[in-house]
């Protein structure tokens, strides 16, 4: 929810801070991209740092990271410290998805973890929409862009929660061989349920690895040798359904306003844009496990992408906008939870933070990248509806070479280790 909570934001800030610091397009764009590249190096570090010290360490570890420097960037009064201080704001939050769903996904029987997984991404339609509404509402009162910014200091709350009541992921433990540690969770958790306790066996591990300054190399470099496919095709669908959807999130406003929309509207139709997403949510969650995770995230990445591409070519009729907005918002809310369960299954415990945290870094840099670069290169040269066609091309690609190169895991049981 916060995750998507301060994406969001950057979509609020954009004009905001445009206005206020007398920005052109290019510097406003920064506002996101360093955001969004701060969260694409926190999601392979702390990926990394999951997969070697543990879920619940990393996944605390970020969200405090997030909180500090969120506040650091309500007290700025200039574009460079701000820059700076969504960076490292991002870095934190960065971690969070990679880190939460390889700890959810390992405490979750295979029967459900489709669901499961692809339920948790209800809370980021309800995180956007949450920042649209609540943004405009701030705005509207009290004019002053640092509020939405310092609602984001609340994740830090969240910190005693997880130390105090989270367990350490058991498949984890036993890939690190702390079988006693692994057993005394299960154990907890057995009990919990009033079932009578019986006996059970944890398969072999090898020596665990260590956190050192070469983890990073080692594990980018474990994950194309476990499957150059697999890690091919998880970073391309990452690196284009998410470059469509932040485009959409942090520049949607913009294109309204440029279009004549007032402010405040502006940000309520992001905001419905995003809650309507909570449907698509529901859908997806409902189908997961019926349809399979590829023909689904098939359909409804490409048919997402070139709705884009539709409001673009009729932003200037205000009947079909509105319709269109939450016609994209439904559609990519199936798309996302999909990919994010999807790729979660891909790899084994030893890979799986690192993994998914690789190719969320991917899209972070798209999501940074691609705006600036969308923004300041293509519109000004091909359009908006014309730009938004490439990047539907670019999703088509991706589509393909999954449907070519990657195993379908509806019913596969989560692998421990890369021997097993």
């Amino acid at each position: 929810m916060f995750d998507a909570w301060d994406v969001s934001l950057n979509g609020v800030l954009i004009p905001l801070l445009r206005e206020e610091w007398a920005l052109s397009a290019g510097q406003a764009a920064w506002i996101g991209t360093a955001n969004l590249i701060g969260m694409a190096l926190g999601a392979f570090v702390w990926g990394t740092v999951a997969d070697r010290v543990g879920r619940k360490k990393a996944f605390a570890a970020t969200l405090l990271v997030f909180s500090v420097f969120t506040l650091a960037g309500a007290l700025t009064g200039g574009i460079g410290w701000f820059v700076l201080f969504r960076f490292l704001a991002g870095f934190g939050l960065g971690g969070c998805i990679p880190v939460d769903y390889a700890l959810v996904g390992e405490f979750t029987p295979r029967r459900h973890r489709g669901t499961v997984l692809t339920a948790m991404d209800g809370w980021w339609p309800i995180g956007a929409a949450g920042c649209g509404f609540l943004s405009a509402w701030l705005v509207a009162t009290w004019g002053d862009w640092r509020l939405p910014l310092l609602v984001m200091i609340l994740p830090a709350l969240l910190v005693f929660l997880v130390r105090l009541m989270v367990p350490e992921s058991p498949l984890f433990l036993i890939q690190q061989g702390r079988e006693a540690d692994a057993r005394k969770v299960i154990d907890d958790m057995v009990r919990r349920t009033g079932e009578p306790a019986r006996e059970y066996v944890l398969p072999p591990v090898p020596k665990p690895k260590p956190l050192t300054v070469g983890a990073l190399g080692e594990q980018l470099a474990s994950l194309w040798r476990y499957s150059a496919k697999v890690t091919l095709v998880s970073w391309a669908l990452f690196f284009t359904i998410m470059l469509v959807y932040y485009i959409a999130l942090q520049w949607l406003p913009t294109f309204l306003i440029d279009a004549g929309y007032e402010q405040a509207r502006a940000f309520i139709m992001t905001g419905a844009m995003a809650a309507v997403g909570l449907l698509g949510v529901i859908v997806a969650a409902w189908l997961v496990e019926k349809t399979g995770r590829k023909w689904l995230l098939a359909v409804t990445a490409v048919a997402s992408s070139f709705l884009m591409a539709g409001l673009a070519a009729l932003l200037d009729v205000p009947a079909a906008v509105l319709p269109l907005v939450l016609s994209f918002g439904f559609v990519v809310q199936v798309a996302i939870p999909v990919l994010y369960t999807y790729v979660s299954e891909l790899y084994p415990t030893e890979l799986r933070g690192s993994g998914f945290g690789w190719a969320s870094a991917v899209s972070r840099i798209a999501a940074g990248v691609g705006p600036l670069v969308f923004v300041a290169w293509l519109v000004p040269v091909m359009g908006l509806v014309w730009s938004f066609v490439v990047t539907g091309v670019l999703v088509v690609a991706a589509v393909v070479l999954m449907m070519a190169m990657a195993p379908e895991t509806r019913g596969r049981e989560l692998e421990v280790t890369e021997a097993a």
